[in-house]
């Protein structure tokens, strides 16, 4: 199971390991203070997207289709969280401020397509 929680709302700690998949340390949170397994800059979009994609919800389908292009170009980024995750619950942290259209959704999007085609 692949979950998705922002850095800022309190953690439901229901175990497993926990990711940050920014490219940059969120705003306002020191290191010590938040859960997590490790931080995983290089699965996080590339800046030219991040910027390009400015969580306008009118981008979202494109920004996904171009983020899982900079995914599919770098395996050794995700990998270990694919394999992490058919043994445990894994948790993407993110700090964006849109719960709908971020990239720590879009990447569990793309991993859980490669669990299905796993496993069928």
């Amino acid at each position: 199971m692949i979950g998705v929680e922002r850095v800022y709302d309190r953690s439901t700690g229901k175990g497993g390991a926990r990711f940050l998949v920014e490219r940059l340390w969120p705003r306002g949170i020191k290191k010590e203070s938040l859960q997590m397994d490790g931080w995983l800059k290089e699965v996080a979009p590339s800046d030219a997207l991040r910027r390009w994609f400015g969580h306008d919800p009118k981008k979202w389908r494109e920004f996904r289709c171009r983020y899982f292009a900079e995914l599919d170009k770098k395996p050794e980024a995700w990998r270990p969280l694919l394999e992490r995750s058919r043994r445990e619950k894994i948790t993407l942290l993110y700090s964006a401020r849109d719960t709908e259209h971020n990239n720590a959704l879009a990447l569990k999007e793309y991993l859980e397509v490669l669990l299905k085609k796993k496993s069928a």
